[in-house]
């Protein structure tokens, strides 16, 4: 069950496109600081009554504790409904139309209307939302002028703006454009699921390279099939079955102490060899560990092509772009495999690209 509670806007932190950082003080006492989405509040200001959501706070949860503002008591709401007919979080309190880029109305449906096809475009699927300004590193190093395309899925955070990450990608030059598919909102280009998503990349955006990855907030159970990068391999299907080429970000750490994520993580290993259907490029980093990582793939060389790829020019390029990255809680410099593996992944699918401009 959700948990609200009503508060008190102490101050506004920081105000970003599609997102407003507060500190509140609850009617309990106790303060916490929380975000919203100005696209379905309007504008937030200090002193005002809000109700918060306070479940990741009270469960908590690492980067999801944080409170979220359901409503903003003392404002009129958000101005009127914008644009499109695409409706998103669809028959909850929180649904939101959107303008699809597939809908009649949108400047992009003549060019998506009969597109099947993303024309040989690499897709890399990453089961880590931490990995992708790596792969886009890894791709600009690379190819620098490749127009770089990221499709953030519904299977962890919906909202874009909530992606420090992604704006911190987009202000390093790593990113060029972005796209939110099924539930997820907030991208350049809204799409209603991954494959018309990466259809409108390629066809609407001309990227030359596209990511897919959830959004931050990814889960696991524990359990041999409840976690969210299982749809990894169903990204690479899609890339597949629209006539692209499908490459595998492997999620990759030496320090994680659990045993079914030492060297290459189940979750990766479960989706390419259960959700993955489609042959596809699997990419491993070139490290002193490489053939143990090897081994752990051994099983796969019958249904995918493993390629080692040396990700140092694209880990050289990250690291000049100062972004503080992190995934499970540890830096760069403590899981660089991590990192290193998504680069390797960019770096091959860069090599894929027939031509640029």
């Amino acid at each position: 069950m959700a948990t609200f509670r009503e508060g008190v806007v102490r101050r506004v932190v920081e105000e970003l496109p599609g997102l407003v950082r507060v500190e509140v003080d609850l009617s309990s006492g106790e303060s916490c600081a929380a975000d919203g989405f100005p696209s379905m509040l309007g504008r937030v200001e200090q002193g005002h009554r809000v109700v918060v959501n306070t479940t990741g706070i009270e469960l908590g949860l690492g980067t999801g504790g944080r409170g979220f503002l359901l409503w903003d008591l003392d404002a009129p709401g958000p101005e009127a409904a914008g644009p499109g007919h695409i409706v998103k979080m669809r028959y909850t309190p929180w649904q939101t139309n959107v303008l699809a880029a597939e809908e009649e109305a949108s400047e992009h449906y003549d060019a998506l209307v009969e597109a099947t096809s993303i024309d040989g475009m690499p897709v890399v699927a990453c089961g880590l939302h931490s990995q992708v300004p790596a792969v886009a590193a890894g791709i600009r190093a690379e190819l620098p002028g490749a127009r770089v395309g990221y499709l953030m899925t519904d299977g962890a955070a919906l909202p874009l703006a909530w992606s420090d990450l992604v704006r911190a990608a987009r202000s390093a030059g790593l990113l060029d454009v972005t796209a939110t598919s099924g539930h997820a909102f907030g991208g350049d280009l809204e799409t209603v699921n991954v494959f018309s998503g990466l259809v409108a990349l390629r066809r609407a955006e001309a990227v030359d390279v596209a990511m897919v990855a959830m959004g931050p907030g990814v889960v696991g159970t524990g359990t041999a099939l409840g976690f969210t990068a299982i749809e990894q391999g169903q990204a690479l299907d899609a890339a597949a079955a629209l006539g692209g080429r499908g490459v595998a970000c492997l999620r990759v750490s030496f320090a994680d102490q659990r045993p079914r994520h030492r060297g290459v993580s189940h979750h990766t290993l479960t989706a390419l060899r259960l959700a993955a259907r489609e042959p596809c490029d699997v990419v491993v980093p070139a490290l002193p560990e490489t053939e143990a990582l090897l081994e752990q793939l051994r099983d796969l060389d019958d249904r995918h092509r493993v390629h080692v790829v040396d990700p140092a020019p694209g880990m050289e390029l990250l690291r000049g772009t100062g972004l503080r990255l992190s995934s499970m809680g540890r830096s760069l410099d403590e899981i660089p495999e991590t990192f290193a593996a998504a680069v390797a992944a960019g770096t091959h699918a860069a090599g894929l690209v027939d031509s640029v401009g």
